[in-house]
This record gives structure tokens, sequence and C-alpha cells, in this order.
């Protein structure tokens, strides 16, 4: 190594590092004080050991940070100038021990539900369950039509998916539960929304809005079977996974939607009223789906949480 790059080298480890943080921290904190007492008492020093933590920044930095009497303390100009930088790099150093734990800590876990959007509250209290447990397993929620979720369960994209009967064929399903339908969503000025109950024989003017997929014993079937003829049928999509957005057409007057109770107790729109539907028991039948070939440890707990969520709602 010729001489230039050995001095280089040299005034390289002997370049002045300035005082210690540690230093820099009670220089912070009797400035926030304006108390060597307070200070050493909220770092859980001794006041002296805090006098020799200020007088080796002051000696590293050859400036005086205080102007001290018997009766106060005070930040010197210097001490004023230097302040938000002492208090910058101790951010920046808190920041760094932070992002260091971050990176040296296991990768949590990450399983993905998908959901019908009616079922969202579940998936939410669900997710939220597992993000509290030790160690905790993050839910990617994925709000998905019936088509969409399978597809991604096949895939392997989604661990489980929360899907309404019928249930495909070779996936595992448990966990079921009822989603009762009891009220039905007409535009607001319709005589209907005046009225404090409809039955399916006062709706020969008005049409329904239908899927086309009405599997038999279904829900969507027994709708079908309550009214006159296929003419009273408006038929929107293959299926009607997010009534929430189905409401659109409701207000435009294109329908009425036979919908969940609890959609009609959360959502609240001017242009549409919900009025309890008398059609006999309708409800939509869910349940958790997964697929064997999948399945993980941590689908299961998920699956386990949905369950302890519905135990407990």
């Amino acid at each position: 190594m010729d001489d230039g790059a050995g001095r280089s080298a040299g005034s390289y480890w002997n370049v002045e590092t300035g005082p210690p943080l540690r230093d820099v921290r009670c220089f912070a904190f009797v400035a926030r004080h304006l108390s060597f007492s307070r200070a050493a008492a909220d770092l859980g020093m001794s006041q002296p050991a805090m006098s020799q933590a200020i007088a080796r920044v002051e000696q590293s930095l050859g400036l005086r940070l205080f102007d001290r009497t018997s009766r106060e303390v005070r930040l010197s100009p210097a001490g004023k100038a230097l302040l938000p930088y002492a208090e910058e790099l101790l951010e920046t150093a808190a920041a760094l021990s932070a992002e260091a734990l971050r990176l040296a800590a296991p990768p949590r876990a990450v399983i993905g539900l998908a959901y019908a959007p009616v079922v969202g509250t579940l998936a939410a209290k669900a997710a939220r369950r597992l993000a509290s447990r030790d160690p905790a397993i993050d839910v990617e929620l994925r709000p998905s039509g019936r088509r969409a979720a399978i597809e991604a369960l096949t895939r392997g994209e989604v661990s489980v998916a929360i899907l309404n009967a019928p249930f495909p064929t070779g996936f595992t399903t448990g966990a079921r539960f009822h989603v009762r339908v009891g009220h039905l969503a007409v535009p607001a000025g319709d005589p209907l929304a005046t009225l404090s109950r409809v039955k399916p024989g006062q709706l020969g003017n008005h049409k329904i809005l239908l899927p086309r997929n009405r599997p038999p014993g279904g829900m969507w079937a027994r709708v079908a079977a309550t009214l006159r003829g296929p003419h009273q049928h408006h038929l929107v999509a293959d299926d009607i996974d997010d009534f929430a957005a189905v409401l659109d057409l409701v207000a435009a007057g294109i329908g009425l939607l036979p919908v969940p109770h609890l959609l009609a107790t959360w959502i609240r729109r001017q242009d549409i009223c919900f009025v309890p539907f008398d059609a006999g028991e309708l409800r939509i039948t869910y349940g958790l789906t997964w697929s064997p070939e999948h399945a993980t440890p941590e689908s299961m707990t998920l699956v386990h949480a949905v369950q302890e969520t519905l135990w407990t709602r």
C-alpha cells in the first residue's frame, strides 16, 4: 500500500465521531427539564453522573451548552442551536433500533381469506382475533364474488373462503351458519316504502332483482317460487354476491331486492327504504371452505378463529 493509501486509511479511523449517544441523550433531557436533578431522575441516573455526562459533551464539542447558576439552568445560545440536532440524532437512533428489531424478528405468517362482502364484518373480526394472538398471524382480506373466490382457492391464492351454499365439490367445508334475509329494498318514494310489511302478493306490479344461478332449495329459488311468473324477474348477474352494489339498481327503479337483515341495519341511504319482507323463512347458508391440498396449520387456525367469532357474536 502506498503512502497516500495509508494516510487515507488512517484518516478514516481517526475521524472525530463526537460525543457518545448516551451523553447526547443526557443533554436533551437536561434541556427538556432545565434541571439536572429532574433529568437524572428521569433517566435513572445520579445527579453527579448527569453532570459528568454534560461536561463530556461540552468538552467534546468545545462549547458551553448551559448557563448555570445556583438557582436556575438555562440553555446557552450554542445549546439552543444544537438541541434540534441532538433530538434528530436520538430519533434516528431510535428508528435504527426499531428497524433492526423488525428485521431480526421472524416473519409473521400471512394467510388469505376470500369472503362475500355481506359477511365482511365476520371476516374483519376473525382477522383482528388472529392479529392479537401470540404469535400473530396476518390475514389478507379479499372481498370476492363466489366464482372469483373458488378460483382463488383452486390456485392456492387464498387459504380459506367464506362461500354460500351450494358448496363446491373437492373442498372441505365447515362452520356453516345462516344469514337471514328479512327485508326488501325499495326505492324511496315508492308506495311500498310506506308499508310496515310487504308480502309477495303485493309485488304484482314490480320486478324483483334475481341472479341467474338459483340452485334448487336455495334462498333465490324460494324467492322466485313465490312470484307469479318470470315476467316479475329481472336477472342482474350470474350471482349476487355484493348486495350493497346492487342497491344502485334499486335506487334507479329497475327492481326490488330481497336483502339480509344485517345489511338493512347498517346501510343508510336516502334513496332506498328497507321494508320487512314477509315471504317465509328466507336465509342464505354460508360456510368456511378450504382445499385439503393447501391446508396449513395457519389456515386451520383461521378456521378456528372464524368459528370462535361465530360462537361469541
